[in-house]
């Protein structure tokens, strides 16, 4: 495998041309389900196995998970900013420093816990938008682009996916790359 096929394993997320209410189905499904798998996926490792990496010099198991609930907890705080306000421009952070922060070293139940509830609560706000609340939308002043929920949402199943088969990568080579 090469390291573009490590890092992306399932692709890059591409953002259809068509956004159909049931295409929205599915993306709100995966980030429904991504507590459970994750929990099923993670809740037995040992401390030797959450510190597998899913690449060469890419995060451990135990990053991974760290990570997506401090994503996740920024995604829904960007579209809750999104309905109140017109047009807002979101707050970036440093993925890679936050990484490397003491609290990632720390258990991975509190984050899946925490991904348990945030994702209920984002599921259920997705679940109840109108049309007219699909197309708001927030700027990413790094990325200098604007993205309406609709395609907010996709990304983030996307991000759930990604971080998925990061983690089942990582399970598989048994953190080992050679």
């Amino acid at each position: 495998m090469t390291l573009e096929q490590l890092k992306y394993p399932i692709g890059t997320f591409i953002n259809p041309t068509e956004i159909t209410s049931e295409q929205i189905k599915i993306w709100t499904k995966d980030i429904a389900d991504l507590p459970s798998i994750l929990k099923n996926l993670t809740g037995n490792l040992s401390e030797a196995e959450l510190s597998w990496q899913y690449r060469p010099k890419g995060w451990t198991i135990k990053q991974v998970i760290h990570h997506l609930a401090d994503s996740h907890m920024n995604s829904i705080i960007r579209f809750k900013i999104a309905l109140t306000e017109k047009d807002p421009a979101i707050r970036g952070y440093d993925e890679t420093a936050w990484a490397e922060l003491d609290d990632y070293s720390s258990d991975i139940h509190q984050s899946l816990i925490l991904l348990e509830g945030l994702h209920h609560r984002w599921v259920k706000l997705i679940e109840n938008f109108s049309e007219n609340e699909l197309q708001k939308t927030f700027y990413h002043p790094e990325r200098n682009q604007k993205y309406s929920l609709k395609t907010a949402i996709g990304m983030y199943a996307w991000h759930s996916n990604h971080h998925l088969a990061h983690i089942e990568q990582a399970l598989f080579y048994k953190g080992k790359f050679e």
